[in-house]
């Protein structure tokens, strides 16, 4: 699998991830907020072949005013090898200036909520969905 498409899983696993939580970005985007990465950071361990159903994860592992860190992994499902792991620095910004905003109490609260469920996903997703 060519390389950039695992940063296209970990972005969708961490828009599910806002999903699962009860905010859509369309939502969010009416409410005058994006979130947008900062800056990334990937090691990639062992190539995806053909057919391979992965397994996306996205930890928070960092929650700021504006901000947040996301670790995530990307594994084969059926033996769970380490293909790909990385850090994402989301920003919580402004849709119409793309300023920073400081990250809505309700989406603080969800991302913080210590039971897990608000900082731990893991997603299946079968190569070509």
């Amino acid at each position: 699998m060519y390389y950039v498409n695992y940063l296209k899983f970990m972005e969708r696993a961490r828009t599910e991830r806002l999903r699962e939580l009860g905010f859509a970005q369309s939502s969010l985007a009416g409410e005058n907020l994006l979130f947008v990465v900062h800056s990334s950071e990937a090691r990639y361990h062992a190539p995806a072949r053909l057919d391979d159903e992965l397994s996306i994860s996205a930890e928070v592992i960092e929650l700021n005013r504006a901000s947040l860190r996301f670790k995530q992994q990307v594994r084969r499902a059926d033996d769970e090898t380490l293909l790909c792991e990385g850090q994402f620095l989301v920003a919580c910004v402004r849709a119409d200036s793309l300023k920073p905003r400081a990250i809505p109490e309700a989406l603080r609260s969800a991302f913080a909520d210590t039971s897990g469920a608000g900082t731990h996903l893991e997603q299946e997703i079968k190569r070509g969905s």
